[in-house]
Parts: structure tokens; C-alpha cells; sequence
């Protein structure tokens, strides 16, 4: 009775559907999965249907981009109502951002004479022109294919992460901002991945704001990671949660990890459930 609950679909920045991320957790023994595209909930219903079919809990979710003291920070919502006006409304303003962001991005490329075209960088996603959701791993992805870089982590490193020369950073969405509208959309919200920011004094901070969970399994955190974090979780009495992060292979490789490598009890998921219902 296990449960992964981070993965992603061609919906954002995965190369799977969200009816084949369910079908592979099918397949791997999962009962409960996760889809957490960023900033968009367009692979639910895909993904419920097909779970319904196979016997997989699909959990209504989503990952958020929120930004504190400078320092980007996910957020993950879970059992969240989509159709809740101001919850889409900060997913509508999320993916406009994003838009905007990778305009920036390329304009930066074209002016060092790397020239890729907004039209290309869709062309990595499937889904209609009004579902595209497109982000920096599909820009990387161009660059691995010109042979600028080697790899994804490469084309980060470089061009699109913080300290690359094609970065640009235009979120201005608060964690306060965000779990406030997670809340009115009857869900709950959890810090995804803390160990990838270096910032732990920010965690308590966060969850003064009405954090319900921490996720402290997930394949970037060492050993000593998950060890502080399930101790960090029990002191804020927040609901230690894992998940795969899974995106699929691109150019060959795995970004994160396979669904799977990180889960949790199902008992998990029903705590974070009965969080929601109150």
C-alpha cells in the first residue's frame, strides 16, 4: 500500500501522459499516485479516468512556483479544487509569468547568437496551443539537441538555472499567497524537495503561514537530508510525504527519478486527506 506523490506529465515539463504516469504506477504496485504538473491541473482528468480503470487513486494536485527572501520555493498542493476561482486564477497568472519568462530566456539566447524560437520550444510539448505549459527543461532540451550542451544539467548550469547567463526570474508569487489559495481551494500544502534550496530557515517560517506537510523523501536528498527533515517535520508537526519527482527520460536521461523510488504509506495520503476536510 504504497503511494508516490510527486510526478509530472507532458502537461508541464514530464515526456509521459498522465494516462501512461498512471498506467506505470499501475504496473510498479502503487495505489495512489500523484500527478503535480507545474502550475497547471489540465492532466487530471485524463489521469483520474485511467486510474479508475486500473485501481489507482489519482490525487488531485499540482506543483506551485512560489518565491521568499529571494530564494525559489515549491510548493506541492494536494486535493485541491481546480474550479475554485481564485485558486485559477493564481494558476492562470502562474502560467503567464511562465510565458513571459521564457520569452526573456530567449530573447537573452538570440542575443548570444543562440537563436531558438518560441515556436520550437512548444514544438517539445504535445497537447493544443491553449494546454501549452512550456518551461526551461524544453529550452534545455533544444540546447542538448544543437550539441551547446552535453546534457540537461549542463544547459542549467550554464544558461537556465540561477547562476546561468540566460537566467531570468519573474515570479513573484509568496508562499503566504499561494497556501492561502490552496486553502480556499480546500486543500493542503507541502514543501516539495527542501533540500534542494540550502535554505532550512525558511521552512518554520513557512509553516507558521499553514503548511501541512514537508516532503522528505525524494531522490536529491542524502541520507542525512531525509534524517533532518523527518526530524524537522515532527517538530513543526507537519505530514512527512515522499515522492519520485518523476518526469520521464529526455534526451536520454532521467531527470530526478523512475516513479517509484520514493513512497510513502498510504496512510500518508489519508492524513494529508482528513487535513483537507477540515
Amino acid at each position: 500500500m504504497r503511494a508516490d506523490l510527486h510526478s509530472h506529465t507532458t502537461m508541464s515539463d514530464g515526456t509521459m501522459s498522465p494516462g501512461a504516469v498512471v498506467e506505470l504506477a499501475a504496473e510498479l504496485g502503487l495505489v495512489a499516485v500523484a500527478v503535480t504538473d507545474h502550475d497547471t491541473t489540465e492532466g487530471y482528468l485524463e489521469a483520474h479516468e485511467v486510474g479508475e480503470k486500473l485501481g489507482v487513486e489519482v490525487i488531485p494536485a499540482v506543483e506551485m512556483s512560489t518565491v521568499l527572501d529571494g530564494q525559489a520555493i515549491d510548493i506541492l498542493a494536494y486535493f485541491v479544487d481546480s474550479n475554485q476561482p481564485t485558486f485559477r486564477q493564481l494558476l492562470d497568472r502562474q502560467r503567464n509569468t511562465r510565458k513571459e519568462r521564457n520569452r526573456l530566456v530567449l530573447e537573452k539566447l538570440n542575443q548570444m547568437g543562440i537563436d531558438i524560437t518560441m515556436q520550437e520550444v512548444e514544438s517539445k510539448q504535445e497537447g493544443t496551443s491553449d494546454q501549452k505549459n512550456v518551461g526551461r527543461v524544453h529550452i534545455g532540451q533544444i540546447l542538448v539537441e544543437r550539441g551547446l550542451v552535453s546534457d540537461l544539467n549542463e544547459a542549467f548550469d550554464k544558461y537556465l538555472g540561477v547562476d546561468g547567463v540566460a537566467f531570468v526570474r519573474l515570479n513573484n508569487t509568496t508562499p503566504n499567497e499561494a497556501i492561502l489559495a490552496i486553502k480556499e481551494a480546500g486543500g493542503v500544502a507541502v514543501i516539495a524537495h527542501p533540500g534542494l534550496y540550502h535554505r532550512d530557515d525558511l521552512i518554520p517560517v513557512i509553516a507558521e503561514i499553514g503548511l501541512t506537510g514537508l516532503e522528505v523523501h525524494h531522490p536529491d536528498h542524502t541520507e542525512e537530508d531525509k534524517v533532518r527533515y523527518e526530524a524537522l517535520a515532527e517538530e513543526l508537526n507537519l505530514i512527512p510525504t515522499a515522492g519520485s519527482d518523476y518526469h520521464g527520460v529526455r534526451n536520454g536521461q532521467m531527470h530526478h527519478a523512475i516513479l517509484g523510488t520514493c513512497t510513502t504509506p498510504y496512510s500518508t495520503v489519508e492524513r494529508l486527506r482528513a487535513a483537507a476536510n477540515k
